[in-house]
């Protein structure tokens, strides 16, 4: 069973930056790769960034060049690093990790105020 933990979330000015970690503990098998999504109020939630367990990211269009994501392998720990937020990435963050199972954070919230 792995449980991953998100923190880092809050309040943020527009522009400014915050960094998002996902804490993974227990016994963590072959890994695939680790997703953070976001869900804005009264919206589906989306794919942010993806990780795969030899490096490999990827983003999605609309944080591209803002966000980046990657991981501290002594500390089992993912990281979601973003800049140059806009009040629309206000919303719940959640990591997901897909191993031969998956699992899900509770998610960190983020305010971006104008």
């Amino acid at each position: 069973q792995v449980q991953l933990v998100e923190s880092g979330g809050g309040l943020v000015q527009a522009g400014g930056s915050l960094r998002l970690s996902c804490e993974a503990s227990g016994t963590i098998g072959p890994m695939s790769y680790v997703d953070w999504f976001r869900q804005a109020s009264g919206k589906e939630r989306e794919l942010v960034a993806s990780i795969t367990d030899d490096g490999k990211s990827s983003y999605a269009d609309f944080v591209k060049g803002r966000f980046t994501v990657y991981r501290d392998n002594a500390k089992n720990t993912w990281y979601l690093q973003r800049t140059g937020l806009k009040v629309k990435d206000t919303g719940t963050y959640t990591c997901k990790m897909t191993t031969n199972r998956v699992f899900w954070g509770q998610g960190t919230q983020v305010t971006v105020s104008s």
